[in-house]
Order: C-alpha cells, then structure tokens, then sequence
C-alpha cells in the first residue's frame, strides 16, 4: 500500500468517527413532554391556581388546597397520565375524573356546587387550551348530561356518550390551542370535560371546566340542587404562570428542538417520593417508532385547518436536558478531529514534498 493510500485511509477513517458525535447527538435528543389545562372555559385547576394557591379566594378552591395541598395547584399544567394511549374509562375511576386518578390532584374531586364557573351559551363556541409545552394530538369535550348533580362524584356515566366537540391538531395562538365546537343546550350547572391525548406519545391530558347556562356563574345548580352562588372562574395570566413555574414540581427538561419523538416524561425527584400509581410509571421514549407515527407516511401532517398562527406548528417542542452535555461532548471530538485532519493534511504535504 503507498504511503498516499495509507494517508487516505486514514483521514476518510478520523472523518468517519468526526461524525459520531453528531449522530449520537441527535439521537439522544428527546422532545419536552406537553402540558396545560383549559382556559376557556376555565378548568377547575386554572382557575385555582389563578386565585393563588397559598391563599385562594373561593370556598371550592380553600377546600381543593386543604385536601390535596398547593403543590396541585403550582402544577396546574400537568393533569395527566403518562401511558394513556387511549384508554381513559379503563384507567380513570368514577369519582377521580379531574384528578385522572391521580391522589395529588385529588383536591380537584370534590362533589360541591359552588367551583368557580365560567357562563356557557349553546351554540358555537370557541375554546382555549393553554399549552405550556405543545405536542399534536386531539381533543375531546365531552358535557355532562341533563340533571347533572354537581354535589355528587364525578363518574363516566354522568357524560353525555359522545364528545360534543373534536380536533386533531388545532391551530396553536398566543400559546393555546384555540379551536371551535358547537355547545348542546343545557340549563344550569354543568361540567365540560376535557381530554387531550397526544399521537406522538400514549401519554393524555385531562380538565373539568365548570360551566352555568342561562344567568352567569352564580346560576342554579342542576336537576336536585339548590341555587348555589359561585365566583365567575378566571383563567391565570403569563405572570402569575411565571412566577408559579418557580415552584412547579414539572420537569420540562427544557423546550427546543423538534425530534418528534416519544417524551420521556419525569416529574422531578421531590414530586415522585410523593406520586402513586399510574402517575410513577413513565415510559421510556421510543423515537423511531414515535417518530413513524407522528409523522405519516408523507411527513408531518398539517393542522386541521391547514394554518399555524404566529407561524407555530403543534410539534414545536423538544430535547431534554441530556442535549446540550451530548452537543458539547460531539463538539469537542470533532473539534479534536479538526485538529488530527489537520495534522494529517500537513504529514501529506511533507510526503509528498519528499517524494517531489
């Protein structure tokens, strides 16, 4: 072998291995997991957490912190089960809707009449979902039937069959989702439900939003209750969701990027001392499979109707804290490899010039 090919070999060789880092890189990058609530109509935790959670203002939200405690409220965005994948009414028991099961939010339970409500007309509706951390998905809202008791527990039974409104991908405003849904006509206190399931992870999202027909938030309350006065729920503003993300218990292992794979959703080290059940058993990301299967078969698919304010798409969020240290270890080797096909540049010069 000449001493030129002996040289080739071996720059073609230090490229190679140049180039591992960034494939490592790359694949260790796993998407931030989403997060919110609904603030339109306003969900029992928003409107909670809006209040304050060291001191809230309603009888209902007193009451939620004394059983459940203020940590609920701070993570008012993360009302979820990790490893959903569709299967709400198997995994959900009647009773623990709002909490989805979980005895952290179990606050949010509470059979009373008097939650923070938002005033409901039937007809079209345009909702809001806050989303603190976007993914695509669908959403589902489902209403709870005529002669609802609101003084009773929650169950599967007390929702209309089938939801009165559902998007897949929704256009993302402002940092909600923001999508139209056409309201049944009701009378009284009700209950609409949400559930936000994610397609590029099995993880799901859920919120109770207490709503009145006919005379505002202070209505009667539904078929067997009497005319409760309830506070008019309002939903929180960017700095209140500022100042509580300080002691928010969610790990959002940071949002950029766009992998668009599985989130390897964790709550910090001092929430899951604390968490039981369903909630401790976070699945590990699977990004080709993920991958697949947000994407299509022809890419990422578009939103519903086809537009993305503020030039946002659902899927806008990704890589974890394990991104940067992989970055800068990728670049300290190529940056070593620069120097050795540097190294190896010069050497070839020098046969050369000894040949010539």
């Amino acid at each position: 072998m000449t001493a030129r090919a002996t040289v080739r070999r071996r720059t073609a060789r230090i490229a190679v291995l140049g180039m591992v880092p960034l494939a490592l890189t790359a694949l260790s990058a796993d998407p931030a997991s989403a997060h919110g609530s609904m603030t339109d109509p306003v969900s029992r935790v928003s409107a909670c957490f809006a209040e304050g959670p060291e001191s809230p203002d309603s009888a209902a939200c007193k009451a939620a912190v004394q059983a459940g405690g203020t940590q609920a409220l701070y993570d008012w965005n993360e009302v979820n089960i990790p490893d959903a994948a569709g299967r709400h009414k198997e995994i959900i028991p009647d009773g623990k809707l709002c909490s989805a099961g979980r005895d952290k939010y179990k606050g949010l339970d509470l059979p009373r009449a008097d939650w923070p409500a938002t005033a409901m007309t039937a007809g079209e509706h345009t909702f809001a979902y806050r989303a603190t951390a976007p993914h695509r998905g669908s959403f589902e809202l489902y209403i709870t039937k005529d002669g609802y008791d609101p003084t009773k527990p929650l169950t599967w039974a007390d929702l209309e069959a089938e939801p009165f409104a559902k998007v897949t991908d929704p256009t993302l405003r402002d940092g909600s989702y923001v999508f139209s849904g056409k309201v049944p006509g009701k009378s009284g206190r009700h209950l609409i439900y949400s559930v936000w399931q994610r397609s590029d992870s099995p993880e799901a999202f859920y919120t109770c939003s207490d709503v009145t027909f006919g005379g505002g938030a202070a209505a009667a309350g539904g078929a067997g209750t009497k005319a409760d006065s309830a506070p008019t729920a309002a939903a929180p503003d960017d700095a209140q969701i500022a100042k509580g993300a300080e002691k928010s218990t969610v790990d959002h292992h940071g949002h950029g990027g766009d992998s668009g794979a599985e989130a390897n959703h964790q709550p910090k080290a001092s929430e899951a001392a604390d968490e039981k059940g369903t909630e401790a058993n976070h699945p590990e990301a699977k990004s080709a499979e993920v991958m697949a299967a947000s994407t299509g078969p022809e890419g990422p698919q578009d939103s519903q109707d086809g537009s993305a304010a503020d030039g946002q798409r659902l899927a806008e969020t990704g890589g974890d804290g394990s991104t940067g240290p992989m970055a800068i270890g990728g670049a300290a080797v190529l940056a070593t490899g620069a120097a050795v096909l540097f190294a190896v540049a010069n050497r070839r010069k020098t046969v050369r010039r000894g040949r010539g």
